[in-house]
C-alpha cells in the first residue's frame, strides 16, 4: 500500500491532467495530416522543457514521413541557431546541402531534416538525437557548441539552474515528460515568482549582466557536461547504425570584436590608469589607420593584462594588417576565448569535438574542420565578414561554403549504387540560389533584419561596431541598387519561381520565399496565396499564420486576417507580434480602445519594444491625446535611440504644438539616421523656416530636390523663400 497507493494517485492525476488538456507534448515531432497523409511535423512546444514559458524558443518547420519512403536518403542536422540558418532557415546550411547533393547525384531524393533550434545547446540535442534514432536516418550532422555557456543549464541564470550535473538535468527533463511533472514545475515557478528571470525574450542582451570571465569555475563544469552530452549523442547514433559527421564550430574571428573584456587579475588604480593610457594611444593610431604605430602599444597592453579580450583582438588586427596571419589568428582566437560574454564556441569546446571525433573515427564518425571550410588557407584560415553576418551566424556565402565541405563528407558515406550516378563537380552558388528561390528581394529583408539586430546590445558595445554596421549597410545599399536596376525583370523572377516550384511543389520554404518576393513587389494577393500554401504544408508553423494574417490585413481583408492571427494564437499565446497585428487591425477599423488593449497584451510578452510605443502613440494621436502620444514617442526613443521613425513622429507632434525648435532637433536626427529620406529633409526644412532660419531651410529643400527632383512641395517652399528674399525679408 505504501508503494501502490501513491503510484495509483499519480497515475490518476496524470490521467485527469491529460483529459483536462493540461500540459504539452515533449517530443520533437508530432503527428499531423498534410494533404490527407499522416506525417511528422515539428512540435512548437518542444522548447518548454528547457526554457521558462516566456522565453521558450521553437523549432523551424520540419515535415517528414515516419517511415522513410523507398529511394530517399535522409540526413538529420543537429545544432543551434547557426545550424538552423538564422536569420532565415530557408537559406541555412541544410537547405544548401540538400540542393548541392540533389544536383551532384541526380535521380536521388535527398531529404535533409533540420532539427536545430535557437538558444538550445547540447542538453536539448541529446533527447532530439535519441528520438531521431527511430526515424531511419542515413546520416547525422552535428554542428553545436555556441550556446553551451548561455543556453539552458549553462553558466547563466537567465533560463534557470546554473550548470547542474548531467544526471540532474536528465532527471528534471524526464519529470517534465509527464503532465504531473509539468504541473509541479509550473507550480514551483509560480511560488518562486521567477524573480531572476526576464519577463520576455530579449535576445543576447538578456545576458549582459551574466558575464563568465576567463578562469570562472563554471566553465570546467560546462566542458564536462558538453563532453558527456556529445558522447550520448554519438551513442544514440551508433545504436541506430547511423554514421555521424561531427563538425567544429566556426565563428567570425577577424571582424567580430569581443562582447566584454576584463582585467584578470585586476589592475589596481595606478596600473589601470597606465594601462588605459597606453591602450588609448594605440587605439588612436589604429583609428587613423596607422597600425605600425599602434602595435607597440597593443603589445604592451596585452603584456600588462594578458587576459583582456579586447586588447588581444586589437593586437590581432595589427598583425592582420601586416599580413602576419599566423600571429593574427593566434590573438583572434585568444580574444574569442577570453571574451567575458562567450557567445561563441571557444577552443576548448572545439578541441572536445575534434578529440571525440578522433576516438570514434573507426566507428562511423567523421570530423569536419569548419574553419578550414570557410576561410582560405592563404589568409591563415581566419574567417570573417565574408562568411558571417555577426559573430556566428553564417551569411549566404558562409552557408554555401560549409554545405560544400559537408557534401564532400557525405559523398564518402553514400552507397556505391548512388555514386555511380554522380557528376564530377559541385554546382556554383548561383545555381543553389535559383533552386532555393533566393533573390535580391529575399536578401534585402535578411540584411535589413541584421542591421536592426546590430543596433542592439551587446553588438552596439563592440569596439568595431561601426565597421560591422557600415559593412552590412553597404551590402544592403548594393542590394537595393540591384533591385532598382532589375525592376524590368520582375516577370522573369516570377517565371523562375514558378519553374522551381513545379519541380518541388511540396517545398514550403520555396512557397514562403515566393510569398516574400511577391509582397516585396506589391502583389499582396499572390503573396497571400503562397503563404496559405505554406500553412497547409507546414500546419504547425505559427509564423506562417502570422505572416498570412499580415498580408490579408494589408489588403483590408480584416475578418480573414483575424482568423489567421487567432489560429497563430492557438499555437502560441506568447508571441507579441500577433497581438500587435490584431491591434493594428483594430486601429485601422477605428476601434482605438481595443487596439490599445491588444498592444497592452503584446507588452506582457515584450516589455521593452520601442515599436509598441510608436504604435500606441499613433492611436493616441487619433484620440487627440497629444501629450500622451509625445510621452510614448519619447519612451520609444529612450528604448531605441536610433529609431528614426519615432523621431519623425515626435517631430511632427512637436510641430503641431508649435515647438518648432524641438521639432527641428528631431528631424535632424531623422536625416542623420536616414540621409536619403526626402520627407525628413522636407519636414526639417519646414521646421527651420518656421523659426526664421531661412538659409538652413533652403538647404534642406534643395536636398529634397536632389533626392526627388519632382517633389512639388520642396519647389513650392523654395519659391516662397525666394519671394521673401525678393521682398527684403530674411537673409
Amino acid at each position: 500500500m505504501v508503494i501502490v497507493a501513491p503510484l495509483f494517485l499519480l497515475v490518476l492525476l496524470e490521467a485527469v491532467l491529460r483529459i483536462a488538456g493540461f500540459g504539452y507534448p515533449t517530443s520533437f515531432f508530432v503527428e499531423r495530416q498534410v494533404g490527407g497523409k499522416s506525417v511528422l511535423v515539428e512540435n512548437g512546444w518542444f522548447g518548454f522543457r528547457f526554457f521558462p514559458p516566456a522565453l521558450a524558443r521553437g523549432p523551424s518547420p520540419a515535415v517528414m514521413e515516419e517511415e522513410k519512403p523507398a529511394g530517399v536518403y535522409r540526413i538529420f542536422v543537429f545544432g543551434e541557431s547557426a545550424a538552423m540558418g538564422d536569420p532565415r532557415p530557408a537559406f541555412g546550411v541544410g537547405r544548401y546541402l540538400e540542393t548541392l547533393l540533389r544536383e551532384r547525384v541526380p535521380g536521388t531524393k535527398f531529404e535533409v531534416i533540420c532539427v536545430a533550434m535557437t538558444a538550445i545547446n547540447s542538453h536539448a540535442i541529446v533527447p532530439m538525437a535519441r528520438e531521431c534514432a527511430r526515424y531511419q536516418g542515413d546520416l547525422w550532422i552535428v554542428y553545436m557548441g555556441n550556446n553551451e555557456f548561455f543556453g539552458p543549464f549553462g553558466g547563466s541564470k537567465v533560463f534557470g539552474a546554473q550548470v547542474p550535473r548531467v544526471a540532474w538535468v536528465r532527471s528534471y527533463l524526464a519529470l517534465q515528460r509527464t503532465r504531473v511533472g509539468q504541473w509541479l514545475v509550473s507550480l514551483l515557478r509560480r511560488v518562486s515568482g521567477n524573480r531572476d528571470l526576464p519577463a520576455n525574450w530579449g535576445g543576447m542582451k538578456m545576458f549582459l549582466d551574466q558575464q563568465i570571465p576567463p578562469g570562472d569555475p563554471r566553465k570546467e563544469r560546462i566542458y564536462a557536461n558538453f563532453q558527456q552530452n556529445m558522447e550520448d549523442i554519438i551513442q544514440a547514433g551508433r545504436s541506430a547504425g547511423v554514421p555521424i559527421i561531427l563538425s567544429s564550430i566556426a565563428c567570425n574571428l577577424k571582424d567580430c570584436a569581443p562582447f566584454a573584456s576584463a582585467h584578470i587579475p585586476a589592475l589596481d588604480g595606478s596600473k589601470l590608469e597606465g594601462w588605459e593610457k597606453i591602450y588609448q594611444e594605440a587605439m588612436t593610431n589604429a583609428e587613423r589607420g596607422n597600425w605600425a604605430a599602434s602595435m607597440p602599444g597593443f603589445t604592451e597592453a596585452v603584456r600588462l593584462s594578458p587576459n583582456n579580450a579586447e586588447a588581444n583582438f586589437q593586437l590581432g588586427q595589427g598583425f592582420l594588417a601586416s599580413t602576419n596571419y599566423v600571429a593574427a589568428r593566434r590573438f583572434f582566437e585568444q580574444a574569442r576565448d577570453l571574451d567575458s560574454l562567450p557567445f561563441r564556441a571557444d577552443s576548448k569546446l572545439n578541441n572536445i569535438i575534434a578529440e571525440t571525433a578522433r576516438r570514434y573515427s573507426g566507428e562511423g564518425v567523421l570530423y569536419l574542420n569548419a574553419d578550414e571550410a570557410l576561410a582560405p588557407p592563404e589568409l591563415g584560415i581566419i574567417a570573417g565578414e565574408e562568411c558571417f553576418y555577426e559573430h556566428v551566424h553564417l551569411n549566404f556565402e558562409g552557408n554555401y561554403r560549409l554545405a560544400r565541405a559537408l557534401g564532400e563528407k557525405v559523398l564518402t558515406r553514400l552507397p556505391a549504387s548512388l555514386l555511380q550516378r554522380q557528376t564530377q563537380v559541385w554546382v556554383e552558388r548561383e545555381v543553389c540560389a535559383q533552386d532555393l528561390g533566393l533573390t535580391d528581394w529575399n536578401r534585402s529583408t535578411v540584411l535589413e533584419e541584421m542591421v536592426r539586430r546590430l543596433a542592439e546590445p551587446p553588438f552596439s558595445q563592440q569596439v568595431n561596431h561601426d565597421h560591422q554596421v557600415a559593412n552590412l549597410a553597404g551590402e544592403l545599399a548594393e542590394c537595393r541598387r540591384r533591385l532598382r536596376q532589375s525592376a524590368g525583370s520582375l516577370e522573369q523572377v516570377r517565371r523562375d519561381y514558378e519553374e522551381v516550384l513545379r519541380k518541388n511543389p511540396g517545398d514550403h520554404w520555396l512557397h514562403h520565399n515566393y510569398a516574400e518576393f511577391l509582397a516585396g513587389i506589391g502583389d499582396l494577393g499572390g503573396a497571400a496565396e503562397q503563404m496559405r500554401i505554406v500553412c497547409e504544408l507546414a500546419p504547425e508553423h505559427q509564423a506562417a499564420y502570422l505572416q498570412l494574417g499580415r498580408l490579408l490585413a494589408r489588403q483590408q481583408r480584416f475578418d480573414e486576417a483575424r482568423q489567421c492571427l487567432e489560429q497563430a494564437l492557438r499555437m502560441r499565446q506568447d508571441v507579441a507580434d500577433i497581438y500587435i497585428e490584431l491591434g493594428q487591425i483594430s486601429s485601422r477599423q477605428g476601434n482605438l480602445e481595443e487596439a490599445l488593449k491588444q498592444y497592452a497584451k503584446a507588452r506582457t510578452w515584450h516589455q521593452d519594444d520601442a515599436r509598441l510605443c510608436l504604435l500606441e502613440a499613433e492611436v493616441l494621436e487619433k484620440q487627440k491625446k497629444r501629450s500622451e502620444a509625445i510621452g510614448s514617442l519619447r519612451e520609444a526613443i529612450r528604448l531605441r535611440p536610433s529609431y528614426w521613425e519615432a523621431h519623425d513622429h515626435l517631430g511632427m507632434e512637436l510641430g503641431l504644438t508649435g515647438e518648432f525648435s524641438q521639432a527641428a532637433a528631431e528631424f535632424e536626427q531623422v536625416v542623420h539616421l536616414q540621409p536619403d529620406y526626402a520627407e525628413g529633409h522636407l519636414d526639417l526644412g519646414i521646421a527651420l523656416a518656421r523659426q526664421g532660419r531661412w538659409s538652413a531651410a533652403s538647404e534642406q529643400f534643395q536636398t529634397v530636390l536632389r533626392l526627388e527632383p519632382g517633389n512639388g512641395k520642396a519647389r513650392e517652399y523654395l519659391a516662397k523663400l525666394e519671394q521673401l528674399r525678393a521682398n527684403g525679408h530674411g537673409p
